[in-house]
């Protein structure tokens, strides 16, 4: 069971990466007696779950050990307000984009914190998380990574600033995929095929061409180069993807804008900490 892990464990706030944890917890053997999701209105509760649902802690019963966050940053200083004082000597663990584990130390008054970064293909095993814990005491930070082992791949950052790329790259990265996909059908569509082949085809070539890279051994650029002949139809076709470092120019932009979205939630973070702190 996740290692030993043994409840209580206090979710609060089952979006869909909550939500999406949850259900990988409790296919590792996590008993729904051991879970309380504190949510007033949670969005991905996994079907069959029958631990305990409530819309607030102070509606919880008990002490937890571990506490996950999964909260929109716009709603931590509400949820610290009536959190921090239902959880004492629980470990802390936070998915909140931008917010920084000193700040978090500031609004629940506690010095054992996590932070994580999932995305969205943990909900089938197949996610890869960041992880950073300064300072947590070894068998703190084996706890956080039998957590996040069933959810995929996991990551130990030694320096938090690094968290903001992470979230613009993995956290947010998925996104950027689906809509490619998209783009890839919607451009079928327009070469001619009718939508559901055109859908078909995006979807499977996407697919198999990620699991590819994953297992062949070799490099993305040398994968590409294996299948792109000298003035034969790919090489038409990335000439204009890659055309003036239009591509490459393009996502950069795309991780610099989420990259810096996530350091704007941390400053809004911060100057909710400073405000509980001068109050």
């Amino acid at each position: 069971m996740l290692n030993g892990f043994q409840g209580p464990l206090w979710l609060v706030g089952c979006g869909a990466m909550g939500g999406a944890l949850l259900s990988r917890w409790r296919a590792a053997g996590l008993r729904d007696d051991q879970v309380t999701v504190i949510d007033p209105a949670p969005k991905a509760v996994p079907a069959g779950f029958a631990g305990i649902l409530v819309d607030s802690p102070d509606a919880a019963s008990g002490t937890p050990r571990l506490v996950v966050l999964g909260v929109k940053p716009q709603m931590l200083p509400v949820v610290a307000a009536s959190l921090s004082a239902r959880i004492a000597g629980a470990l802390l663990i936070s998915m909140l984009a931008g917010v920084r584990t000193g700040t978090l130390a500031n609004l629940f008054d506690r010095a054992r914190i996590a932070r994580i970064m999932p995305n969205t293909p943990a909900s089938i095993g197949a996610g890869v998380t960041a992880l950073y814990g300064a300072g947590l005491p070894a068998a703190d930070m084996a706890m956080v990574e039998a957590l996040l082992k069933p959810a995929g791949q996991t990551l130990w950052l030694e320096d938090e600033s690094r968290f903001d790329a992470v979230t613009a790259l993995s956290g947010s990265g998925p996104a950027y995929v689906f809509r490619f996909i998209e783009a890839l059908a919607g451009a079928g569509e327009a070469a001619g095929l009718d939508a559901a082949t055109a859908g078909a085809l995006a979807m499977a070539t996407v697919t198999g061409a990620a699991a590819l890279a994953a297992q062949s051994g070799e490099t993305p650029a040398a994968l590409r180069l294996a299948v792109t002949s000298p003035q034969g139809t790919t090489q038409a076709g990335l000439d204009v993807l890659d055309g003036d470092g239009a591509l490459s120019a393009l996502l950069r932009g795309t991780v610099r804008a989420a990259a810096e979205r996530s350091r704007a939630l941390a400053a809004a973070a911060d100057a909710a900490a400073d405000a509980k702190a001068a109050a």
